[in-house]
Protein backbone atom coordinates (compact mmCIF):
# COMPACT_ATOMS: atom_id res chain seq x y z
CA UNK A 1 0.00 0.00 0.00
CA UNK A 2 2.77 2.40 0.89
CA UNK A 3 4.52 1.61 -2.57
CA UNK A 4 1.38 2.21 -4.55
CA UNK A 5 0.68 5.64 -2.81
CA UNK A 6 4.27 6.71 -3.42
CA UNK A 7 3.43 6.22 -7.06
CA UNK A 8 0.68 7.42 -6.94
CA UNK A 9 2.33 11.04 -5.53
CA UNK A 10 5.30 10.93 -8.03
CA UNK A 11 2.82 10.51 -11.11
CA UNK A 12 2.07 13.71 -11.54
CA UNK A 13 5.60 15.43 -11.85
CA UNK A 14 6.36 13.02 -14.18
CA UNK A 15 3.89 13.61 -16.82
CA UNK A 16 4.66 17.37 -16.11
CA UNK A 17 8.29 16.53 -17.14
CA UNK A 18 7.45 14.32 -19.85
CA UNK A 19 4.95 17.17 -21.97
CA UNK A 20 5.68 19.14 -24.50
CA UNK A 21 4.93 22.41 -22.94
CA UNK A 22 7.34 21.51 -19.82
CA UNK A 23 10.33 20.52 -22.66
CA UNK A 24 9.91 23.61 -24.39
CA UNK A 25 10.07 25.99 -21.15
CA UNK A 26 13.35 23.87 -20.14
CA UNK A 27 14.99 24.21 -23.95
CA UNK A 28 14.30 27.67 -24.27
CA UNK A 29 15.75 28.49 -20.93
CA UNK A 30 18.98 28.01 -22.10
CA UNK A 31 18.59 28.26 -25.32
CA UNK A 32 21.07 31.55 -27.52
CA UNK A 33 18.84 34.88 -27.51
CA UNK A 34 17.20 36.02 -31.09
CA UNK A 35 19.44 37.70 -33.49
CA UNK A 36 19.41 41.09 -33.17
CA UNK A 37 19.05 42.75 -36.68
CA UNK A 38 21.77 45.74 -37.58
CA UNK A 39 21.95 47.99 -40.33
CA UNK A 40 25.10 47.36 -42.93
CA UNK A 41 27.29 50.07 -43.64
CA UNK A 42 28.55 50.69 -47.53
CA UNK A 43 31.46 49.13 -46.67
CA UNK A 44 29.91 45.56 -44.85
CA UNK A 45 27.72 45.53 -47.37
CA UNK A 46 30.03 45.40 -50.25
CA UNK A 47 32.14 43.01 -48.39
CA UNK A 48 28.98 40.97 -47.47
CA UNK A 49 28.31 40.92 -51.46
CA UNK A 50 31.65 39.43 -52.44
CA UNK A 51 31.33 36.76 -50.37
CA UNK A 52 28.27 36.08 -51.40
CA UNK A 53 29.53 35.75 -55.19
CA UNK A 54 32.70 33.76 -54.31
CA UNK A 55 34.62 35.42 -56.87
CA UNK A 56 35.51 38.77 -54.91
CA UNK A 57 33.83 41.36 -57.25
CA UNK A 58 32.76 44.45 -55.87
CA UNK A 59 29.00 45.28 -56.31
CA UNK A 60 28.44 48.26 -58.74
CA UNK A 61 24.81 49.07 -57.76
CA UNK A 62 23.76 51.23 -54.38
CA UNK A 63 23.98 49.87 -51.08
CA UNK A 64 20.08 48.81 -51.65
CA UNK A 65 20.93 46.86 -54.75
CA UNK A 66 23.80 44.72 -53.99
CA UNK A 67 22.89 41.81 -56.26
CA UNK A 68 23.19 44.46 -58.99
CA UNK A 69 19.89 43.08 -60.66
CA UNK A 70 18.66 46.88 -62.34
CA UNK A 71 19.77 50.06 -61.14
CA UNK A 72 19.48 53.49 -63.60
CA UNK A 73 21.08 56.80 -62.26
CA UNK A 74 20.39 59.64 -64.24
CA UNK A 75 23.53 62.07 -64.94
CA UNK A 76 21.76 64.96 -66.71
CA UNK A 77 22.69 67.46 -64.40
CA UNK A 78 26.76 66.36 -64.89
CA UNK A 79 26.88 65.57 -68.45
CA UNK A 80 25.30 68.98 -69.71
CA UNK A 81 27.76 71.11 -67.41
CA UNK A 82 30.64 68.94 -68.54
CA UNK A 83 29.84 69.01 -72.37
CA UNK A 84 29.46 72.59 -71.99
CA UNK A 85 32.84 72.69 -69.91
CA UNK A 86 34.63 70.95 -73.09
CA UNK A 87 33.19 72.70 -75.94
CA UNK A 88 33.71 76.01 -74.25
CA UNK A 89 37.20 75.60 -74.31
CA UNK A 90 37.28 75.06 -78.51
CA UNK A 91 40.04 77.49 -79.55
CA UNK A 92 39.38 79.69 -82.75
CA UNK A 93 39.97 78.53 -86.35
CA UNK A 94 41.55 80.53 -89.47
CA UNK A 95 40.63 80.07 -92.49
CA UNK A 96 41.78 81.16 -96.10
CA UNK A 97 39.75 84.35 -96.27
CA UNK A 98 38.66 84.93 -92.24
CA UNK A 99 38.58 83.09 -88.51
CA UNK A 100 36.06 82.42 -86.37
CA UNK A 101 35.92 81.22 -82.87
CA UNK A 102 33.29 79.74 -80.48
CA UNK A 103 31.58 82.57 -78.11
CA UNK A 104 29.10 79.97 -76.22
CA UNK A 105 27.36 77.11 -76.26
CA UNK A 106 23.81 78.47 -76.54
CA UNK A 107 21.42 74.66 -76.36
CA UNK A 108 22.83 72.05 -74.64
CA UNK A 109 19.33 69.43 -74.57
CA UNK A 110 19.04 66.04 -73.77
CA UNK A 111 19.62 62.85 -71.05
CA UNK A 112 22.62 61.28 -70.02
CA UNK A 113 22.01 57.80 -67.76
CA UNK A 114 23.80 55.24 -66.11
CA UNK A 115 22.41 52.01 -66.06
CA UNK A 116 23.52 48.62 -63.43
CA UNK A 117 21.89 45.56 -64.62
CA UNK A 118 23.54 42.51 -63.08
CA UNK A 119 26.23 43.95 -61.91
CA UNK A 120 27.35 45.37 -65.03
CA UNK A 121 27.93 48.98 -65.88
CA UNK A 122 26.22 50.19 -69.03
CA UNK A 123 26.16 54.16 -69.60
CA UNK A 124 24.27 55.89 -72.41
CA UNK A 125 23.23 59.61 -74.06
CA UNK A 126 21.59 61.76 -76.50
CA UNK A 127 21.64 65.17 -76.85
CA UNK A 128 21.28 67.96 -79.60
CA UNK A 129 23.58 71.24 -79.50
CA UNK A 130 23.75 74.58 -80.87
CA UNK A 131 27.07 76.73 -80.68
CA UNK A 132 26.94 80.35 -81.33
CA UNK A 133 29.98 81.21 -83.19
CA UNK A 134 31.48 84.62 -84.38
CA UNK A 135 34.35 85.58 -86.32
CA UNK A 136 35.55 87.89 -89.49
CA UNK A 137 36.06 87.12 -93.23
CA UNK A 138 36.78 89.19 -95.83
CA UNK A 139 33.97 90.12 -98.00
CA UNK A 140 34.23 92.07 -101.22
CA UNK A 141 37.44 93.53 -99.91
CA UNK A 142 36.61 94.61 -96.68
CA UNK A 143 36.88 92.57 -93.40
CA UNK A 144 32.96 91.84 -92.21
CA UNK A 145 31.94 90.52 -88.59
CA UNK A 146 30.08 87.77 -89.17
CA UNK A 147 28.24 85.93 -86.69
CA UNK A 148 25.65 82.46 -86.72
CA UNK A 149 25.10 79.02 -84.92
CA UNK A 150 26.21 75.31 -85.17
CA UNK A 151 23.32 72.92 -85.09
CA UNK A 152 24.21 69.70 -83.97
CA UNK A 153 21.17 67.40 -84.43
CA UNK A 154 20.06 64.62 -81.91
CA UNK A 155 23.19 62.23 -81.41
CA UNK A 156 23.68 59.13 -78.82
CA UNK A 157 26.39 57.10 -77.39
CA UNK A 158 28.83 55.75 -80.06
CA UNK A 159 27.59 57.94 -83.18
CA UNK A 160 30.12 60.46 -83.11
CA UNK A 161 31.49 59.14 -86.46
CA UNK A 162 28.31 60.22 -88.20
CA UNK A 163 28.44 63.59 -86.38
CA UNK A 164 26.06 66.46 -88.01
CA UNK A 165 26.52 70.16 -87.99
CA UNK A 166 23.84 72.77 -89.91
CA UNK A 167 24.84 76.28 -89.38
CA UNK A 168 22.73 79.56 -89.59
CA UNK A 169 23.95 82.85 -90.08
CA UNK A 170 22.72 85.89 -88.40
CA UNK A 171 23.68 88.37 -90.84
CA UNK A 172 22.06 88.42 -94.43
CA UNK A 173 25.42 87.81 -96.75
CA UNK A 174 25.20 86.98 -100.73
CA UNK A 175 24.63 83.39 -101.50
CA UNK A 176 28.41 82.85 -102.68
CA UNK A 177 29.77 84.52 -99.44
CA UNK A 178 27.72 82.50 -96.80
CA UNK A 179 28.26 79.14 -98.87
CA UNK A 180 31.92 80.22 -98.03
CA UNK A 181 31.67 80.99 -94.70
CA UNK A 182 29.27 78.02 -93.86
CA UNK A 183 31.57 75.72 -95.57
CA UNK A 184 34.79 77.06 -93.21
CA UNK A 185 32.32 77.21 -90.27
CA UNK A 186 31.34 73.61 -90.67
CA UNK A 187 34.75 72.67 -90.34
CA UNK A 188 34.76 73.18 -86.22
CA UNK A 189 32.71 69.64 -86.40
CA UNK A 190 36.32 67.81 -86.21
CA UNK A 191 37.22 69.14 -82.98
CA UNK A 192 33.63 69.29 -81.53
CA UNK A 193 33.59 65.41 -82.42
CA UNK A 194 36.72 64.85 -80.48
CA UNK A 195 35.58 66.68 -77.59
CA UNK A 196 32.36 64.57 -77.13
CA UNK A 197 34.89 61.50 -77.49
CA UNK A 198 36.53 62.81 -74.60
CA UNK A 199 32.89 63.04 -72.88
CA UNK A 200 32.10 59.55 -73.58
CA UNK A 201 35.57 58.22 -72.20
CA UNK A 202 34.59 60.29 -68.93
CA UNK A 203 30.98 59.23 -68.88
CA UNK A 204 31.94 55.54 -69.23
CA UNK A 205 33.92 56.34 -66.02
CA UNK A 206 31.65 57.42 -63.76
Amino acid sequence: MEEAAAATETAPVTAEKSSYRYWVREATGDAAPLPVPRKLDAAAAAAANGAGNGNGQTALGSVWNQAGTWEEKNLNSWASSRIKDLLGSLGSLDFSTGKASIDEVSKCSGDAYLVTVRNKKRVGYNYELSLRFKGEWLIKEEQKKVTGHIDIPEFSFGELDDLEAEVRLTDSLEWDDKSRICKDVKSFLLPIREKLRAFEIELKDR
